[in-house]
């Protein structure tokens, strides 16, 4: 938790400079939040749910499709043992996230800070997950770089709320 408070002030001092939302729109997201991570939450989980069968029934096709390029033309097609190593890994991140969210329901509706808490490791382990995806083949800089503006949008609102949630 040490790293993750840590990474809580190096993002909380790079948003200082930034301006202040309006009182009523930070209250209106406050009020927003629960039902946001608990929509959210499910949609990850079932989303993650449907992709891991479709991943995996795609990687069976690929090994097919692999051993029979290899014997005709002596390499691979499709996608490398890292590719695919990412894509489960990202698969499980979106899951941890939806139950990561679920979690914050209950506490973001009491305004409790572990409800915040929660969201912004949600948050952390998306823009790790952006970081990984510039590894994975046909992804690459793009998509990191709309993953970095939408956490830093998510890290600005968060930032903005911060203090309505108590401890």
């Amino acid at each position: 938790m040490l790293a993750v408070k840590k990474a809580e002030d190096t993002i909380g001092g790079l948003m200082k400079g930034l301006p202040n939302l309006p009182e009523s729109s930070k209250e209106s997201l406050v009020k927003a939040w629960p039902w946001i991570a608990l929509v959210f939450g499910i949609i990850q989980i079932l989303v993650a749910w449907g992709l891991y069968g479709v991943i995996s029934l795609v990687n069976r096709v690929s090994d097919i499709t692999n051993t029979y390029s290899i014997y005709v033309t002596g390499q691979t097609a499709g996608l490398s043992s890292l590719d695919k190593t990412l894509i489960y890994l990202g698969v499980l991140v979106l899951l941890v996230d939806g139950v990561i969210l679920l979690l914050a329901y209950p506490k973001l509706k009491t305004r409790s800070r572990a409800g915040w808490d929660l969201l912004f490791l949600g948050a952390l382990l998306n823009l790790a997950y952006a970081v990984l995806s510039i590894f994975i083949r046909d992804r690459g800089i793009g998509s990191f770089i709309f993953s970095a503006i939408g956490s830093a949008v998510g890290f600005y609102l968060l930032f903005q709320v911060r203090a309505k949630y108590t401890k």
